[in-house]
């Protein structure tokens, strides 16, 4: 960050970032970035800048100057998520134009909301810090009789004591210094973030244990990555309080309330923007590091899953050898010159082998079947308990259980019918039959018991139907 703003052309350096990378666009594609960095510096040359008289800018393209800043650390190259690449700010770019921002915008002034600001936290962290009960007590009852005193004022008709323009305008600029060092904060942690994946990485690709204890080691580790570093934790503490949308809407609200107040307009146009983009600022911010974390935890997984140290290192051992017969037999060969084949090659990796041979006999086809003998007496009465739905009997039954009704309730009458026609294709056989007549489902779930032909029962939950009485139904084909 140091180094970005004390360069010669630091002017150009950071009011180009300034103009390219917004809040509202913190990533910008490789070629659009090239392209408005090249504008605007035929526009400044136009204007007579660069001379030696003048300004200095930096020379070569703006490909060449973002090349030279993506190797100083102030922007980072990467692949967005729909496969393009993009250029970001780092957190050190973000630190100096937020350094920049503050020596350039208004000066920060020793007011009462920054006292009072430094004497609310010191406060919280002496309650935070002591474990006493008592002292805890006491404050409460005192912070307790302090507001009920205000609200039976208030009650009583008392009027709400206004601030003036002049304090309402020290607490803004307040609190646009608190959030100016949210970005870069954000910044820092997701690249602490990268940075454990890229150690994670290494370290797995030069490891020469198996996968399994690799995974063990490493992917809680993966999952866990925002406990591993200070900044993570103290972003994980932080999540609890920004992370739920219901905060940042709360936030967004009385965003707006202040922005309807008369002493905003006191505010230049740049700090009013300020304060509009701050919850959608912090929003963005604690995005940037959860999609940090997601895609460090997919990159370590994918690692460990589709790579074997084993198996890279043979890789590499055999490119290395085959380099070092390159470096030794090239400058000595001629042309036409026999080459000597390399006599190390992989050993093929057997996982398994056959332990038995199949029969060389062909195979031979199943026994005929045998012959079925008309007198032979086969069970018809098993066959048929196990058959399909007796349509004939089901019918017969559901109009004798109707009887002069319109409308009979399917349920009741199969719990009514004999156990020979209680078995559950039978159920399924009467829902069929009444589904012709008018079929009508109710809101009711209602339980069946049903009893197949070898006397073991069967439960089964349905909606209550009820359906037309099928004596009033035309029948034909009914039972097919």
């Amino acid at each position: 960050m140091l180094a970005l703003l004390h360069q010669t052309h630091a002017p150009f350096v950071v009011t180009a970032l300034a103009m390219v990378f917004t809040a509202e666009r913190p990533t910008v594609a490789v070629a659009d970035a090239h392209a408005e960095i090249n504008d605007a510096l035929d526009q400044l040359r136009a204007a007579g800048y660069g001379d030696e008289d003048s300004q200095p800018l930096p020379a070569g393209t703006a490909r060449d100057l973002c090349r030279q800043w993506v190797q100083a650390g102030w922007l980072v190259r990467q692949v967005s998520d729909d496969d393009a690449e993009v250029y970001r700010l780092s957190a050190y770019g973000v630190g100096a134009l937020e350094v920049a921002g503050r020596v350039g915008g208004a000066r920060t002034r020793v007011s009462k909301s920054r006292v009072r600001t430094l004497l609310e936290a010191i406060e919280r962290l002496a309650q935070d810090a002591d474990p006493d009960l008592m002292s805890r007590m006491v404050r409460l009852h005192e912070e307790i009789q302090q507001r009920q005193k205000e609200l039976t004022r208030l009650e009583k008709g008392g009027a709400v004591e206004t601030v003036d323009d002049e304090q309402l305008l020290e607490a803004a600029e307040n609190v646009l210094h608190l959030a100016r060092e949210l970005p870069a904060d954000f910044a820092r942690v997701a690249e602490s973030i990268k940075v454990i994946q890229r150690d994670v990485v290494a370290e797995l690709r030069h490891d020469v244990r198996p996968t399994g204890e690799v995974l063990r080691e490493y992917l809680a580790r993966g999952q866990r990555i925002l406990d591993a570093t200070p900044e993570g934790r103290a972003f994980a503490g932080a999540l609890r309080l920004i992370g739920d949308p219901a905060q940042i809407d709360g936030l967004w609200g009385q965003l707006r309330t202040v922005l309807r107040h008369r002493f905003t307009e006191l505010l230049p146009q740049q700090q009013r923007r300020e304060l509009t983009d701050i919850s959608r600022r912090i929003e963005q911010g604690v995005k940037e590091v959860l999609a940090a974390q997601r895609q460090a935890s997919h990159v370590i997984t994918s690692q460990v899953r589709n790579h074997d140290p084993m198996r890279d290192r043979q890789v590499d051992e055999l490119l290395r050898d085959v380099m070092s017969g390159l470096h030794k037999w090239v400058p000595d060969s001629r042309r036409g010159e026999a080459v000597e084949p390399l006599r190390r090659l992989p050993v093929a990796d057997v996982g398994h082998l056959r332990q038995r041979m199949s029969d060389p006999r062909p195979p031979q086809p199943p026994a005929p079947l045998r012959d079925w003998d008309e007198s032979e007496d086969l069970t018809a009465a098993d066959t048929r308990a196990w058959g399909g739905p007796r349509y004939a009997e089901l019918r017969a039954h559901l109009e004798a259980f109707a009887g002069p009704a319109a409308r009979v309730d399917v349920v009741a009458a199969f719990r009514a019918a004999g156990e020979e026609i209680q078995r559950p294709v039978d159920l399924l056989g009467l829902l069929e039959i009444t589904h012709g007549f008018g079929l009508t489902e109710t809101a009711e779930v209602v339980v069946v018991d049903t009893v197949r032909p070898d006397r073991s029962r069967r439960r089964f939950a349905l909606g209550n139907v009820v359906a037309a009485n099928p004596a009033g139904v035309d029948g034909s084909g009914g039972d097919e």
